[in-house]
């Protein structure tokens, strides 16, 4: 069984920074399909970046150029470094996992329901 913990949340001023970090148990493949989605109270849940162990990594457009999403094999860890923050990126972040072989796209655009595993999430509260 597939799982998720995250960390590295917490409160940061407007133009701050911080990395979130995601422990992955139980992904037997070598490859992988994994991504951030962030969720505020009574809205659905966006996805904000994503990498595959080909390399290919996406981003929502309001974090291109500020968020980066990366992934250690040897840690087996996902992480998302998370600079110039704004008011709008406070939200749970969820880590989460799609099934080893899903390969990602340019224009793909995440979905959460191609990724069935997930963490319980870390929240980040951004203050202007």
């Amino acid at each position: 069984q597939v799982q998720l913990v995250e960390s590295g949340g917490g409160s940061v001023q407007a133009g701050g920074s911080l990395r979130l970090s995601c422990e992955v148990s139980g992904y037997k493949a070598s490859s992988y399909c994994m991504g951030w989605f962030r969720q505020v109270s009574g809205k659905k849940h966006e996805g904000v970046a994503a990498i595959d162990s080909d390399g290919t990594t996406i981003y929502a457009d309001s974090v291109k150029g500020r968020f980066t999403i990366s992934h250690d094999n040897a840690r087996k860890s996902l992480y998302l470094e998370m600079s110039s923050l704004k008011p709008d990126d406070t939200a749970m972040y969820y880590c989460a996992a799609a099934p080893a072989e899903f390969r990602l796209w340019d224009e793909y655009v995440m979905v959460g329901s191609d990724f069935p595993y997930w963490g319980q999430g870390t929240q980040v509260t951004v203050s202007s």
